[in-house]
């Protein structure tokens, strides 16, 4: 901020200009502290003893379909992934019955509570490895906010066992 002279002469307002120059300078750096922010933590250390594993409520399959314009209302669907073979799609059990659509593998999702980068090295892994000791098949999906991890059902409390157990290493 300097350059700019922002002490007012006696009987005068500062000008629109320094002001137009302050709120500026102001929306700069705030910007630039929530574009960090928004980035996500990269510290492995940091992201294994702060993460909380969240197990979602319901059951998830894994379907597929040929085109997207096949989902009777894919505001239901959890996500989707284009592949050369189909679209694959995540959504409730409930919704893929109700559709009749086949799956072959019920899963339990539990969602990583802590903004992690994508750029971080070495969370998958982590729980990953983890998990396998526990012989625990894990099908991860990093969003931009959390990582989320698609268990077979019937592993979800000792994959949240095996994941809060990580906090502590």
């Amino acid at each position: 901020m300097t350059g700019y002279n922002y002490k007012a002469k006696e009987g005068k307002q500062p000008s629109f200009f320094v002001f137009y120059h302050l709120i500026n300078r102001c929306c700069n750096l705030y910007l630039s502290f929530v574009l960090k922010k928004m980035t996500g933590e990269k510290d492995l250390t940091i992201l294994l003893q702060n993460m909380e594993p969240v197990l979602n409520a319901g059951e998830y399959v894994f379907c597929t379909i040929e085109a997207l314009s096949k989902i009777p209302d894919i505001e239901k669907i959890l996500f989707f992934f284009r592949e050369n073979e189909a679209v694959t799609i995540v959504l409730k059990k409930e919704m893929a019955d109700e559709w009749s659509m086949a799956y072959s593998y019920i899963t339990a999702w539990i969602t990583l509570n802590i903004h992690s980068s994508l750029e971080a090295v070495g969370l998958t892994a982590a729980f990953a490895n983890a998990l396998k000791h526990e012989s625990i098949s894990c099908n991860v999906v990093a969003a931009y906010f959390h990582d989320h991890i698609f268990i077979a059902k019937e592993d979800a409390e000792k994959a949240m066992k095996t994941l809060n157990a990580l906090k502590t290493v």
